[in-house]
C-alpha cells in the first residue's frame, strides 16, 4: 500500500513538473499570458550617474533625419535543424541621425571681410553625418525564436547582451540609410542660411557661403 502510495506520488509530481514546463514556455512564446505567480517588482538601486568627461563641440548640428529599419537576422548551426540550434529575430530599429558642419577648423582664408564690412565670405567645410543613436523607446523585438539548445542555454546563463547583436546591425542599416537620403544636402542648406540671417542681422550686405576649400 505504502510502495503504490509513493508510486502515485511520483507520478504526479513529474505530471506537475511537465505542466509547468509547457505552460513556461508557452507564456515565453508568447502563446499565453504571462501569470506572475509571485508578485514580481522591479526595484531601481542604480548608483548617481558619474561625470567622466566633457567635450565642447564646434559643431553646428544643422539637421536632423529620423529613420526605422526592420531587421530579421537568422543565425544557424551546421548539419542542425533550426529547431534544435538556431535563432531568428525580427527587430524593428529606429532613432535619428545628425546631419552638422564643423566650424572649429575653419583658417583665417576660409572668412574674408571687406574693408568697408558690408561684403563677407566664408568657405566651410562640407556636412557630415554623426553616428547614428537608436532611441529605446521605439525600438523593440517584434519575434525571437530559438531551437532548443538555446532554449536551456538561456535557463542556466543571463546574458544581458542578447539583443546587441541586432542593435548593431539596426545602427548599420541607420547610417546607410542616412548616407543615402538628403540629410547632409539640407544641413549644407540650413547652415547657409543660418549665417547669411546672422550676417546680414549684423549689418553686412553681401553674404556669400561656399563649401570647400580655399586653395
Amino acid at each position: 500500500m505504502a510502495q503504490s502510495l509513493w508510486s502515485w506520488l511520483g507520478k504526479l509530481i513529474v505530471l506537475a513538473v511537465v505542466v509547468a514546463a509547457v505552460l513556461w514556455g508557452l507564456m515565453g512564446a508568447g502563446l499565453l499570458p504571462k501569470w506572475d505567480l509571485f508578485g514580481e517588482r522591479t526595484t531601481d538601486r542604480s548608483g548617481p550617474a558619474v561625470l567622466k568627461s566633457i567635450q565642447d563641440m564646434s559643431r553646428y548640428q544643422a539637421a536632423t533625419g529620423n529613420f526605422q529599419v526592420v531587421i530579421d537576422m537568422e543565425k544557424d548551426t551546421k548539419y542542425l535543424p533550426d529547431v534544435i540550434k538556431g535563432s531568428r529575430t525580427l527587430y524593428v530599429g529606429a532613432g535619428t541621425v545628425d546631419a552638422y558642419v564643423d566650424l572649429g577648423g575653419l583658417k583665417n582664408g576660409d572668412v574674408t571681410v571687406d574693408k568697408d564690412r558690408t561684403s563677407a565670405t566664408i568657405i566651410l567645410p562640407h556636412a557630415a553625418l554623426a553616428r547614428p543613436s537608436l532611441d529605446p523607446n521605439r525600438s523593440y523585438s517584434v519575434s525571437k525564436s530559438r531551437g532548443l539548445l538555446d532554449r536551456l542555454g538561456d535557463v542556466f546563463r543571463d546574458n544581458p547582451n542578447s539583443e546587441q547583436a541586432v542593435q548593431k546591425l539596426a545602427v548599420k542599416h541607420l547610417s546607410e540609410a542616412a548616407q543615402e537620403s538628403h540629410l547632409t544636402a539640407r544641413a549644407e542648406k540650413n547652415t547657409v542660411d543660418m549665417l547669411e540671417g546672422l550676417l546680414h542681422s549684423l549689418g553686412f550686405q553681401h553674404v556669400s557661403v561656399r563649401y570647400g576649400s580655399a586653395s
